[in-house]
């Protein structure tokens, strides 16, 4: 059976029909799903993996039969103006949802426009509580920051990883700082101790300094809630003055091993939370996994599994909503988002992968903690 699925999916790529490539009209019958995120720059990883688990699952619901769907999906390159102008570029194209944008900053900024025009939204990786706030057509398949910064704290006081515990977090970032205020307030809960805090901004290229403090502190673990590319530097730096602490991060590491030059080995140890860890028995997240690094000649990442969930919802609401392709964006929306607060998803994602939603917008499943092992993530 799942070869003959698979032929079915390599039937539909191979056609073209109904995965729209280019900024031509969606044709009658289809609806479209605009997508946004970064396909080039240093956070690159992200846009790819959520591109790809998005496409993984349009081509799978077109090849069942019943409702269609076409993605169309535009690099922001992480930037807030340039997904802006993305987003207009969907909307000339028929865009009838939106899918993104798949970071924070450029989701902040084009889900203002998406309200305003009544397209209903799912971002599968913007994680500040601020995208779906005052927004009832804005939905989100992650963690927001606030569950993230409490769930790290949490799990290290519960399993008592360390006492004193040193931070790196980038200021500049409405994600990291995000994530850091809410793992600073629930550590000093919880009593543990935070001997050490440094933050940085866009374009820093040394954290000697940064790393020397947090050993010198005496931190036994670090605490770094930044994406993957910065986080690579911390490590190596570490590494460089012999300093070897619990390193502890967010979804943002999750792309780690894609840092040009990065020794991997160094990643030995390393936690983070996910919701998809390589070692989960749940046959659908392996299926998935499985024929995710089929087609594109990798594992997936969070980021994937959670693009992945998030067209899935998509279409669930849309058969619960009783959806048709001939309805615009604005007839769908109130739709849509009424649905997506009824339905349940059985999804890859999350401790259990069952997703449902609030009236909030956001998503209700479990934090993953994982740590890498000979290159592989563990479940813990």
């Amino acid at each position: 059976m799942k070869k003959i699925i698979v032929l079915m999916l390599v039937a539909v790529m191979c056609l073209g029909v109904l995965c729209s490539c280019s900024d031509e009209k969606i044709e009658t019958g289809v609806i479209g799903i605009g997508g946004i995120g970064p396909l080039s720059g240093n956070t690159s990883a992200y846009g790819t993996a959520v591109k790809n688990g998005a496409q993984l699952a349009v081509d799978e619901i077109n090849a069942m039969g019943g409702l269609q769907f076409a993605l169309n999906f535009k690099d922001d390159k992480n930037s807030p103006s340039v997904s802006a102008k993305s987003y207009d570029k969907l909307r000339e194209w028929g865009m009838h949802v939106l899918l993104g944008a798949a970071t924070t900053e450029p989701c902040l900024r084009v889900v203002d426009l998406a309200d305003e025009h009544r397209i209903f939204t799912v971002t599968p990786s913007a994680s500040s509580p601020e995208v779906t706030e005052g927004h009832d057509n804005v939905f989100r398949v992650a963690y927001n920051d606030n569950a993230q910064g409490k769930a790290a704290a949490d799990y290290i006081a519960a399993n008592a990883l360390a006492q004193k515990i040193g931070i790196i977090y980038k200021s500049d970032d409405t994600y990291s700082k995000g994530v850091y205020e809410a793992f600073k307030a629930e550590a000093e809960r919880l009593e543990l101790e935070i001997v050490s805090e440094s933050s940085f901004k866009d374009g820093k290229k040394s954290f000697k300094k940064n790393v020397t403090e947090a050993m010198e502190a005496g931190a036994e673990l670090l605490f770094c809630p930044v994406y993957y590319e910065p986080a690579a530097k911390i490590i190596t730096a570490s590494s460089e003055i012999e300093y070897s602490p619990i390193f502890f991060g967010t979804d943002g590491l999750d792309g780690l091993f894609s840092v040009e030059g990065f020794n991997k080995e160094l990643a030995e140890g390393v936690h983070l939370l996910s919701p998809i860890p390589a070692d989960f028995t749940n046959d659908k997240t392996r299926q998935f996994m499985e024929e995710y690094q089929s087609s594109y000649g990798v594992l997936p990442n969070q980021f994937a599994a959670d693009a992945y969930d998030a067209v899935y919802a998509i279409y669930t609401a849309a058969v619960h909503a009783g959806i048709t392709a001939d309805m615009t964006a604005e007839e769908m929306c109130d739709l849509l988002s009424e649905a997506m607060t009824e339905i349940t998803l059985d999804g890859i994602t999350g401790s259990g992968n069952s997703l449902t939603w609030d009236a909030s917008g956001e998503v209700q499943k479990a934090p993953v903690v994982v740590v890498i092992q000979n290159g592989m993530y563990v479940k813990k």
